[in-house]
């Protein structure tokens, strides 16, 4: 079941295809549904999403289909396209779902804020998809990204502070001397600076008063790499 505001956004998504042949942008929709942040438009895209109503598209410039409509909508014939798919899908639009490297300047994008990170000791990995961060689209590149708060000071030597916002690209491979995040053993999370000695991995703090833990390859996992930061003063 959707909420009312779900479905006022699923249905102004499918109204604004019909009509234009592509999906809308996040301040259309915001504006449409009357809220005051972008963040309120990409949770409800992320429900609608898990809810299987809509899909986003990672290699069509973050396109974005429409798979279905609620039980009580019936899409108009002359756009309704079937999906040949065992899971019913009735409908299937797409169109430019606010690419970063095609927004213009000075543009926000909201990313995922999913907690706290250790700069100093580990902490458990946190995942956090109710709330939001509003990261410039000029600090971001293509793929997928998400934020991190960082907690401790043992990278303060290649200027990341404590309270510090790092915007991550999601990989799960990194070259030698990138600043990743880290999990240890899948249950630890850090951020350091990546370097690879032998068969063994280095992770590596910026700070000469933490060691330099070494593990071997198969306790360690990439899930990140740090490519901005944001900070408040």
């Amino acid at each position: 079941m959707l909420t009312r505001k779900q479905h006022q956004l699923l249905l102004f998504v499918y109204d604004h295809l019909n009509k234009n042949g592509v999906s809308p942008s996040f301040d259309e929709m915001k504006e449409a549904l009357g809220l005051k942040s972008k963040s309120g438009i990409h949770r409800l895209i992320t429900g609608l999403e898990e809810r299987g109503f809509i899909r986003r598209l990672a290699h069509r410039a973050r396109a974005i289909e429409v798979l279905r409509m609620p039980n009580d909508v019936t899409p108009s014939p002359a756009v309704a396209q079937p999906v040949a798919s065992q899971r019913g899908f009735t409908q299937h639009y797409s169109g430019p779902f606010e690419h970063p490297s095609a927004s213009n300047d000075g543009a926000m994008l909201p990313l995922p804020l999913f907690g706290r990170i250790a700069a100093g000791t580990p902490i458990e990995a946190l995942r956090d998809y109710n709330t939001f961060v509003d990261v410039p689209t000029s600090l971001l590149g293509s793929g997928e990204h998400y934020a991190l708060e960082v907690e401790g000071d043992s990278m303060i030597e290649a200027g990341i502070l404590e309270g510090d916002t790092v915007l991550i690209e999601r990989t799960d491979s990194a070259e030698n001397g990138s600043i990743i995040v880290a999990l240890v053993d899948n249950e630890e999370a850090t951020l350091k600076r990546l370097r690879r000695k032998g068969g063994a991995i280095a992770l590596e703090p910026a700070n000469k008063n933490y060691e330099t833990r070494i593990f071997p390859p198969e306790r360690v996992r990439v899930q990140g790499r740090l490519i901005g930061l944001l900070r408040r003063y």
